[in-house]
């Protein structure tokens, strides 16, 4: 990428949650692709967010179920860096999608 005043790296945030309705950040997550456009990474926070945890009537401290659904989502919709409070949950997801992607 070249681009003026020595930025070098640029990683797409979409911001979920920030003042978002839950409908809002669905949409967000099912129109992810569009981001690919841009040519840059697509960063993906949306781990134990409320519209997880809100959706599946559940704690915080029980959305790890509903976070690992989703990070599949955004995943196979072009998400390529996902924030996590989970990690090996979210490792043994982005190997499977890998897996499902290339086999």
């Amino acid at each position: 990428m070249n681009l003026k005043k020595g930025i070098k790296d640029i990683i797409i945030d979409p911001g979920f949650g920030f003042g978002k309705t839950i409908q809002h950040n669905f949409e967000l997550l099912r129109n992810l692709s569009v981001f690919k456009m841009l040519n840059c990474p697509i960063l993906l926070g949306i781990s134990r967010k409320s519209f997880i945890y809100k959706t599946l009537n559940v704690s915080v401290e029980d959305s790890l179920n509903g976070t690992t659904a989703l990070h599949s989502a955004g995943l196979l919709n072009g998400a390529t860096i996902l924030r996590v409070h989970d990690v090996k949950e979210a490792i043994e997801t982005i190997k499977l999608i890998s897996a499902y992607q290339h086999h």
